[in-house]
């Protein structure tokens, strides 16, 4: 009788997902990761604050996207052997290795986790980097997108992206593709987290909403 009167919500079922967008972009001297903020299950929204740029060490982190609970673990792991492995070599990880480690437990785990993570960060030995990580797939990017919320900007950062830009110019760069993809998905929104890094450290900065640029369609 109680649970007639009182049935479960139907989000309680639903696999909540990070349906969102990330971005990840090089500079002179460094890279900035941004994601909008709103977590769903199914229809509905669960989270519209969760930070979704996770550390994976002092100079690199994770842009994640697909279930929220794949790609916090894959994060959490990531961090933990980064952790023993700067240990183990008395150095820091560069980021291609984070990134490998990303892509060997997404490929290795395909069938059982639903996840997508933008790795991006700085070394010592190759400065700024952006990695998509994706089923196996490795590839450095200059810049990468990711999330539902990606195909609505694809033309955008396509023609705004120039080589060598400031770093202000890629936080704007990046501010604005996430304002373009959270006013037009339904899954992304929220405020934007930004995070930028370079051989000073990172430096992480939350964008509210009224804080955002504003896009008027023609």
């Amino acid at each position: 009788m109680s649970e007639e009167l009182f049935p479960e919500p139907e989000w309680l079922s639903e696999e909540v997902k990070t349906g969102t967008t990330i971005i990840a972009v090089t500079f002179d001297g460094g890279v900035v990761l941004g994601s909008d903020s709103r977590v769903s299950a199914g229809e509905s929204v669960v989270n519209r604050v969760m930070n979704k740029l996770s550390p994976l060490h002092d100079q690199i982190y994770c842009a994640l996207s697909g279930s929220a609970a794949d790609a916090q673990t894959i994060a959490e792991i990531v961090n933990y052997q980064l952790d023993v492995h700067s240990i183990e070599v008395e150095d820091d990880p560069l980021v291609c290795s984070a990134a490998t480690l990303v892509k060997n437990i997404s490929y290795k785990y395909k069938e059982e986790l639903s996840a997508h993570l933008i790795v991006a960060g700085w070394d010592r030995k190759k400065g700024g980097q952006v990695y998509a990580t994706l089923n196996g797939l490795l590839s450095r990017q200059p810049f990468a997108i990711g999330g539902s919320g990606s195909f609505y900007i694809n033309g955008f950062v396509d023609a705004e992206y120039r080589k060598n830009m400031t770093r202000r110019e890629s936080q704007e760069f990046v501010v604005n593709a996430l304002t373009l993809a959270m006013g037009r998905d339904d899954s992304s929104g929220g405020v934007a987290y930004v995070v930028t890094i370079d051989k000073d450290g990172a430096e992480e900065k939350c964008v509210l909403g009224n804080e955002l640029p504003t896009f008027f369609d023609e």
